[in-house]
């Protein structure tokens, strides 16, 4: 089973957790031949790779807002004060 980086990176988190579950699903009830179940193992590593990724991103994204909004409230202060 080939897979390319790019078509992995494509997915949203979604798509690709939903992906990583049925590959578990399928290697733990399944009789795979080693081959089989290589190249699903491989696949789940790179999908695993990947939420891991969009979940390191979303939580940058979380904390930058969050950032954001101790400034502006800051700012707030600020006026209210003056």
């Amino acid at each position: 089973m080939q897979h390319s980086t790019d078509e992995i990176q494509s997915l949203s988190y979604e798509q690709a957790f939903a992906e990583l579950e049925e590959i578990v699903f399928g290697l733990e009830t399944n009789q795979k031949s080693l081959d089989e179940a290589i190249a699903l193992f491989e696949r789940g590593q790179a999908l695993a790779k990947h939420c891991a990724s969009l979940l390191d991103q979303a939580e940058l994204r979380v904390r930058q807002l969050n950032e954001l909004d101790a400034v502006d409230e800051l700012d707030e202060l600020d006026e209210q004060e003056q």
